[in-house]
């Protein structure tokens, strides 16, 4: 039986989920991400087991978290895996989300006028 406290906080893992997909993570490396931030440092089996899902898609994940810098692994083998604090983490995502937005307002006026040789050459045919 699931107690509302574990209902709740459910409900809460997937908006902080949710929000930091929509911050440029996939669904695993958010769940990865969020699972180290919580528990601590962790090998990428203890984590696989952890989650149930494929040691793979964790190693997949935990690699683009590191190119991020948002998680940080020791050099020992097997290498233990640590989240950098959530809040510097939410804070470097917000930064490359902004700075992909602005490269796209930057090329606006290429793709519009992408667009326009595109739906002119279109009418044309």
């Amino acid at each position: 039986m699931v107690t509302l406290k574990q209902e709740v906080n459910r409900i809460s893992q997937k908006r902080v989920v949710k929000s930091v997909v929509s911050l440029g993570l996939t669904e695993s490396e958010a769940e990865v991400y969020l699972h180290l931030a919580k528990q601590g440092s962790q090998t990428a089996r203890e984590i696989a087991e952890a989650l149930k899902i494929h040691r793979q898609l964790v190693y997949r994940s935990l690699r683009r978290l590191k190119n991020r810098d948002i998680v940080n692994a020791t050099t020992q083998h097997p290498s233990e895996y640590c989240a950098i604090p959530f809040d510097k983490a939410l804070e470097l995502l917000i930064k490359a989300h902004l700075k992909a937005a602005q490269n796209i307002e930057q090329q606006k006026e290429e793709i519009l006028d992408q667009w326009h040789y595109m739906t002119a050459k279109q009418l044309k045919s």
